[in-house]
């Protein structure tokens, strides 16, 4: 089973979780009581999941989509990264992937 690390938004926690292949970061979030909020439930129509992929990682994902970029223009703390957890799928090719979380989302409700 691919491996992947969540990292906090300061840096000073580490949490260490296994998954099955072909689920996305949104998911293993939910599923390992990471706080990602993913308002649209990953229907890629909001920025809530936004997560900042590790340098190592971020070449050996698919490139976003366009949909997936203009969402990304919405995030809070916009890094070169950057990468909605809803569209990013653990696969065995980036076993280990590490993630970082923002420091906070942007919510259109909370506006």
């Amino acid at each position: 089973m691919p491996r992947m690390t969540f990292v906090s938004a300061d840096g000073k926690t580490r949490k260490d979780v296994t998954a099955q292949a072909g689920q996305s970061v949104l998911e293993i979030a939910h599923a390992n009581g990471v706080d990602i909020e993913g308002v649209c439930e990953g229907s890629m129509a909001c920025s809530t999941c936004h997560v900042i992929v590790d340098k190592a990682f971020y070449a050996k994902l698919p490139k976003p989509s366009g949909d997936e970029a203009d969402m990304l223009d919405l995030a809070f703390g916009l890094r070169p990264t950057s990468r909605l957890g809803c569209q990013v799928v653990l696969t065995d090719s980036v076993d280990g992937l590490v993630v970082k979380l923002p420091d906070r989302t942007v919510n259109m409700m909370d506006v």
